[in-house]
């Protein structure tokens, strides 16, 4: 039984090659075999009446196509056959009767099916037929032997050459081993697109699309160019030897340029199955190449101690931002949830917004998931590096930082919709003494009263909640911080102080089809007292916040410099009074701030997305101001800052972003009680993006 349907197989597979040479194409069909008669049936007159059919015949036959083979009724052993050459000709080996039509022949009509298929039996060796009736063996063979076969089809995607360990497992009556099941080929097809290795956006080997080694190990290459390009004006101190002799404001032409250009590659080489479980280890390089990095000022002594340095700089520089590996010590349920651990550069941010710490650095790191990944965990120790003050790149030179983060996030926490998570941070920073590469003293800050002992080491610690979802169809991103701890001689305080600064923020929005509007709120504590011994101005460790408008709102992206350190640090909400972002210390003798927000994101088109903002801002406490300053009475109010920005993606994928913004900030009685000018400020900026 099972030989005769193997045999019915082959017979259906080989449909359109078995053609004797004077045809076309010929199909097979199979029908069951009655038991053998006892005489041979009867042979048809040579030539059909011309007038009427056989009497067996139902119908008038009509020719047949060239090579057509046609299924015959069970039961015709009766009916007579036709002549030759155009008569059908029959065959039975192996329990098959082939039935060839040839070519201008008749057709026999289909007679009634049997009521119960008959069951396949053995017929005999040979069967009465016609002069050209095919032998049974080595003829039908001939027949069923294929046709020579095309070119093999290749897969849609670019597979590279792939290296899979061949088993040689010979194929079965069963099973037909595909040793290789990523490069399945597909036939041409109006819907299927080609890749290439060009093509970032189609299947890739070079994207992680196919394995590069094995079955499960997989590359992806990336490279990114970002070229930015800014204007703008900001309070720029002049010092005692200015561009302009007659000018007497501490503060001169705040006209700047700054332009940037660099060039981003990412080598990922992972292994795992990666569309169900976690991956089973991975390597990450990124090496990033700051090409030009160029500041333009209308004022000397600003880009270098020196004033015969000029009124520009141009840097460039090259730095491993990313070099790390990654593996997955355990998987802890049945539903995937796993521990895993990272070493070496990687990035890492510790909440939702970016407002405490935002970085790559050195780090290990260990995270996992729990309860069907509905919790998620990390615990990572930083040994932080120094940064280029150019470039904000990594070097290879320890910053005497230590940094040490433990976080639980828990999904549908309360309500559906909603994340919720508690973090606890620990900052430890030497504060040895540096001086940037441009010749400025970053530690420590050249404010104040510097400590006869060389330097100040600072300690301490943030517990926090932070929460981002929805509530129905509000939508909810919070934080709150409380920050404990001791700084050694803080330069304004002249003396040893206690930490005990607060902070919070919350972002309301919703979405209206296309539009989301927001309302946004953010409270850091100032410092009443800088003498009284204790810092009550929040500073973070290094924070990075999306918040209020995020890059394009002119408080958080500009760095406004006072004197020696910053009022406002770049990608900073906080005016803590740090020498620099990176390479000054956290400093919590400041004034803090207010602000009260209002945005929308509108998804103009699936291409276009505009960003609107406006911010007011107060200092939240002013002592410390005039401390530093030797200046009393300065008032709360900082200003008003108004954004827009827009996104254009010509491509509907991140390929190719083109973003543009500008920003314009006006002052109020406190910001000009400070610089001494209510001239508003502002900034234009637009960027080019270019992924593979």
């Amino acid at each position: 039984m099972r030989a005769r349907t193997l045999w019915a197989l082959a017979a259906l597979l080989a449909a359109g090659t078995l053609l004797p040479p004077e045809a076309s194409a010929q199909r097979i069909k199979r029908r069951p075999v009655e038991a053998p008669a006892a005489s041979p049936a009867p042979t048809a007159p040579a030539t059909p009446p011309a007038t009427a059919p056989a009497a067996s015949t139902p119908a008038t036959p009509v020719a047949a196509p060239s090579g057509r083979l046609r299924r015959r009724p069970g039961n015709d052993a009766a009916a007579p056959a036709a002549p030759a050459p155009s008569a059908p000709t029959t065959s039975t080996a192996g329990g098959l009767v082939l039935e060839v039509l040839q070519p201008g022949g008749p057709v026999p009509a289909a007679g009634p099916e049997p009521a119960t298929p008959t069951a396949l039996t053995t017929a005999p060796p040979t069967v009465a037929s016609s002069a050209s009736a095919v032998p049974a063996s080595s003829e039908l063979s001939d027949l069923l032997r294929p046709a020579p076969a095309g070119p093999p089809l290749g897969p849609l995607g670019h597979t590279g050459s792939g290296r899979v360990r061949r088993t040689g497992q010979p194929p079965s009556a069963d099973f037909l081993p595909v040793e290789d099941r990523w490069r399945i080929g597909f036939p041409d097809y109006e819907l299927y697109e080609r890749g290439s290795g060009s093509d970032p956006y189609g299947q890739n080997v070079l994207k992680g699309d196919y394995p590069f080694d094995g079955q499960n190990t997989f590359l992806n290459l990336s490279v990114v160019s970002d070229t930015l390009l800014e204007k703008r004006r900001l309070p720029t101190p002049s010092g005692s030897s200015n561009a302009r002799p007659e000018s007497k404001p501490f503060f001169g032409d705040g006209s700047q340029q700054f332009f940037k250009t660099e060039a981003i590659a990412t080598i990922d080489v992972f292994h795992g199955n990666t569309a169900f479980k976690p991956v089973d280890w991975r390597l990450r390089l990124t090496p990033v190449f700051n090409l030009e990095n160029k500041l333009s000022l209308e004022e000397v002594g600003a880009v270098l101690p020196d004033v015969r340095g000029g009124k520009e700089r141009s840097r460039d520089d090259v730095a491993f931002q990313e070099a790390f590996v990654e593996i997955r010590l355990a998987d802890v349920s049945p539903n995937f949830d796993f521990v895993s651990t990272r070493i070496g550069r990687q990035p890492f941010a510790s909440d939702f917004r970016g407002f405490l710490f935002n970085d790559t650095n050195n780090a290990v790191r260990l995270f996992g998931t729990a309860e069907s990944n509905r919790v998620q965990y990390n615990l990572a120790y930083f040994k932080m590096l120094e940064k280029e003050i150019n470039s904000d790149l990594n070097t290879g030179d320890d910053r005497g930082q230590q940094v040490a983060i433990a976080n639980v996030y828990r999904q549908d926490l309360f309500v559906p919709g909603y994340t919720g998570q508690l973090s606890l941070h620990y900052n430890h920073d030497d504060g040895r003494l540096k001086y940037d590469e441009n010749g400025f003293l970053q530690r420590p800050a050249n404010i104040g009263t510097v400590d006869p002992a060389g330097g100040h080491s600072l300690e301490s610690w943030y517990l926090g909640w932070t929460g981002d979802g929805h509530i129905g169809k509000l939508n909810v991103s919070h934080a709150y911080y409380v920050a404990k701890g001791h700084d050694s001689f803080n330069p304004l305080a002249g003396r040893r102080i206690d930490i005990d600064a607060r902070m919070a923020a919350v972002e309301l929005s919703e979405d209206r089809d296309w539009l989301r509007l927001k309302a946004s709120y953010l409270w850091a504590s100032g410092d009443r007292d800088p003498s009284d011994g204790r810092g009550e101005g929040f500073s973070a460790i290094l924070d990075n916040p999306n918040f209020a408008g995020g890059g394009f709102s002119f408080l958080s992206r500009q760095g406004v410099r006072l004197t020696n350190v910053s009022l406002f640090s770049p990608n900073s909400l906080f005016p803590d009074l740090r020498s620099s972002k990176f390479q000054g210390m956290s400093n919590f003798v400041n004034p803090g701030l207010r602000l009260v927000g209002l945005g929308a994101e509108a998804e103009l088109t699936p291409k276009v997305r505009l960003i609107l903002n406006g911010n007011m801002a107060w200092f939240d406490k002013t002592q410390s101001l005039e401390t530093l300053l030797n200046q009393a009475a300065i008032h709360q109010a900082v200003g008003m800052d108004l954004s827009i920005g827009a996104q254009y993606r010509p491509k509907l994928s991140q390929n190719v972003i083109l973003t543009g913004g500008f920003n314009y900030f006006i002052p109020r009685a406190g910001f000009i009680d400070i610089y001494g000018s209510d001239t508003n400020l502002f900034s234009a900026f637009g960027s080019l993006t270019l992924a593979f």
